[in-house]
């Protein structure tokens, strides 16, 4: 029985202990244990298993006040409430867990100035990596801010990876926006349809407008003019598609199929048209976008284009604990359209 003065206990084992073991520095054995530079994976497994072993558990506290990175992730997104976030955030602590890294989130209602805060924040707090999920800004000069910081985390040895297309130099996760949006179209288009409308997010969004590229493109192919196809932009909730498809419905009245550039602007879509008697897709076809998880939910099941947001959490998590390039990393993701029951053959009016 352990004595009350804790003589009789097992001393908790120290990353000397492990070094030693393992027959490496102490360094070797930190930055191992930490997935950070400088280590090659033989080694830094060995040094893991070794750890596992003796049962030893990294003190992060300790860590940051020896001025080191901690092995936690800082996480910052747009709304963590939105499910697109919330599946990214999935994947990248699922990714984390897999390596031994806990994840910091902080959200930030898609405001550059408070991206660029919490970014500092997380600088303050000695994050080992950063992962920034969300589109970027059509104007460069709006993520300045966000730019500085990432740049000064990353020149003093930090890794940061984007999950959008962003004006900063890092590497970066980027969703098919424009050829899943153009798949859509398409679709729509294939049914019969020639009088589509767009219910779209805030127009300052590098995500909206690539989503847009790609609706145009779809017309352009099918010898439409995609200068008249009717776009309505809005907040990227469900409210943001009840006050867009009631502008829709009162400007646009012979549209016949409206497009949702995000899976919670569908649900808007839906309710409102709902309200006014409309069914769906007997009198009017909606798609969404993204394939969240309750899209497939909605009465009527809703068709979209999927992206795969888990995956793209964990591969920017992957993409963070790799060494720096020369030059910045860039990968792509693919799509998928999923047809569901809310779209169909325009009515004969």
């Amino acid at each position: 029985m352990p004595r009350p003065d804790g003589a009789g206990e097992r001393p908790q084992p120290r990353l000397v202990d492990v070094a030693e073991r393992a027959g490496v520095s102490i360094a070797t054995a930190s930055r191992s244990l930490s997935g950070r530079d400088g280590v090659s994976a033989v080694v830094a497994a060995h040094v893991r298993e070794v750890a596992a072993t003796l049962g030893y558990v990294p003190n992060p506290h300790a860590r940051t006040l020896a001025g080191g990175a901690t092995s936690v992730a800082g996480l910052l997104v747009y709304e963590i409430g939105d499910p697109y976030f919330s599946e990214i955030a999935s994947g990248v602590i699922s990714a984390a867990a897999a390596q031994g890294w806990s994840v910091q989130i902080s959200h930030t209602e898609r405001d550059a100035r408070a991206e660029a805060a919490q970014l500092r924040l997380m600088r303050a707090h000695r994050v080992g990596a950063i992962v920034v999920a969300g589109s970027g800004y059509v104007d460069p000069a709006m993520e300045n801010d966000v730019a500085r910081e990432l740049e000064a985390y990353q020149h003093a040895g930090g890794r940061a990876v984007v999950i959008g297309r962003h004006h900063v130099r890092c590497d970066a996760v980027l969703p098919d926006n424009s050829a899943a949006a153009a798949s859509v179209a398409a679709h729509v288009l294939g049914l019969g349809h020639r009088r589509l409308a767009v219910v779209a997010g805030p127009r300052h969004l590098n995500t909206v407008a690539d989503r847009l590229r790609g609706i145009r493109s779809a017309l352009d192919a099918a010898g439409l003019d995609p200068g008249e196809l009717p776009v309505v932009y809005g907040p990227f909730t469900r409210e943001g598609g009840q006050q867009a498809t009631a502008q829709v419905l009162e400007r646009h009245p012979s549209t016949t199929a409206v497009l949702a550039l995000n899976d919670a602007m569908a649900t808007g879509v839906l309710s409102v048209l709902r309200e006014r008697g409309l069914a769906v897709p007997r009198d009017m076809s909606v798609t969404g976008f993204d394939d969240i998880q309750v899209a497939q939910d909605l009465a009527p099941a809703l068709t979209t284009a999927r992206l795969p947001m888990s995956e793209m959490g964990s591969t920017a998590f992957e993409l963070a604990l790799r060494p720096a390039a020369a030059r910045p990393r860039r990968k792509p993701t693919d799509h998928a359209l999923v047809v569901r029951d809310s779209t169909a053959p325009p009515a004969v009016r």
